[in-house]
């Protein structure tokens, strides 16, 4: 029988506050909005109501929720690290995620939401504070685990940097890709090129299935890459080495070293410039046009479509929709980012959905990445194609 909570917290990109409420509010009427501050909200559960320990807000843009039980406060890390665990009061724990709330929006001023290395330090004191480490899990000093490893129904003791000298405490089992990150967040990091090798590195030991043999790139042109990488890290869109794939919106070419990196064939499509080094990768193509002026026989062969405009919503689900409907065009599926001029459009987020899954994608999820800014990722599948991998 799940733990009795009274009280649930969300973290969350700064800015997204109105959303989460909106989305809690419309699937979870019976939580009752209590505290917060940016990026950091508190709701108060209905009484008498156990929830499963791996519960899903079903949210759009809460980026990592727990149950509350409470938090600890004072000057010395060491000792309050030693008070998370009266906090904690005993109850099952595999692993710890410690995580900041955000400080500033994603881009300003060139902030990244990230596990700073104050939570890696907190979380190692947090560790060696605990009155019975047996119960960890034998490599839980490692709070980022390699992202391809889900480890579905671990308990984890959360720990939340919510202001200097406060720290908020609480717990969820893992149900979900993203619940198995600490704070939803990916500890991303530039593949490392092996020495005297063509060839990356990726998430993991060395060994064939982590190794790209592609033209190395000196690093990322653009954020796009953090919000690519992310997102496929997150979709698990099962997009096969050599697949075609075009992206929309390609310039400076941040995602599309993304994609080749993981042995696509990528077909830019921007009317701006793209940076040398992707130029000149053997495997990428620019189409120096706009979406509507390229000939629909150049997607003939394209499986896979990313898709990033610096449109509103409905424009890009325009120009996407004339593309995958069109009867000699077969896109098995998607990474769509739907940008926000205005936060009110994030109530529009259903009708966005219901929308792509009118045009045969079975399988349609969305989520605010980490390296997101006023926008989400929509990752969407064909059903005849799914191989268990999209739910988050």
């Amino acid at each position: 029988m799940p733990d009795s909570h009274a009280f649930i917290f969300i973290t969350c990109q700064i800015g997204a506050e109105r959303a989460v409420k909106g989305e809690i509010a419309r699937r979870r009427p019976d939580f009752r909005f209590s505290y917060s501050r940016p990026g950091f909200l508190t709701f108060k559960l209905p009484e008498n109501v156990a929830f499963a320990e791996d519960l899903d807000l079903e949210s759009v843009f809460a980026r990592a929720h727990s149950f509350s039980l409470g938090k600890v406060q004072g000057g010395d890390p060491a000792e309050m690290a030693k008070k998370v665990w009266e906090v904690f009061g005993g109850r099952e724990a595999k692993r710890v995620h410690v995580w900041p709330r955000d400080a500033a929006e994603p881009g300003r001023h060139g902030y990244e939401p990230s596990l700073a290395p104050e939570a890696f330090d907190i979380h190692r004191k947090i560790l060696a504070a605990c009155p019975n480490p047996a119960m960890l899990a034998k490599d839980a000093v490692q709070m980022c685990r390699p992202s391809s490893r889900t480890d579905r129904g671990e308990a984890i003791l959360d720990c939340v940097l919510v202001a200097p000298g406060e720290w908020w405490i609480g717990r969820h089992r893992v149900g979900s890709i993203t619940s198995s990150w600490p704070g939803g967040m990916l500890n991303l990091e530039w593949p490392a090129l092996e020495k005297g090798t063509g060839t990356f590195c990726r998430n993991g030991p060395k060994g064939a299935a982590h190794k790209m043999c592609l033209s190395p790139f000196p690093g990322p042109v653009s954020r796009a890459w953090l919000k690519m990488e992310e997102a496929l890290e997150w979709s698990r869109l099962p997009i096969p080495r050599d697949a075609r794939v075009a992206e929309i919106g390609s310039a400076p070419g941040g995602a599309s070293q993304a994609l080749l990196a993981r042995g696509c064939y990528v077909l830019g499509i921007d009317p701006a410039e793209m940076d040398p080094a992707v130029l000149a990768h053997p495997r990428f193509t620019h189409l120096r046009r706009r979406s509507t002026q390229v000939r629909r026989r150049e997607f003939r062969k394209i499986r896979w479509l990313a898709v990033d405009m610096n449109v509103a919503p409905s424009y890009t689900l325009d120009a996407v929709e004339e593309i995958v409907t069109h009867p000699e065009i077969g896109v098995r599926g998607m990474i769509l980012t739907l940008k926000f001029p205005d936060w009110s459009l994030a109530d529009e987020v259903p009708e966005y959905l219901a929308r792509i899954k009118s045009w045969g994608y079975n399988l349609v999820r969305a989520r605010q990445l980490q390296h997101n800014r006023r926008e989400i990722c929509v990752a969407a599948l064909q059903k005849p194609f799914y191989r268990k991998t999209l739910r988050d």
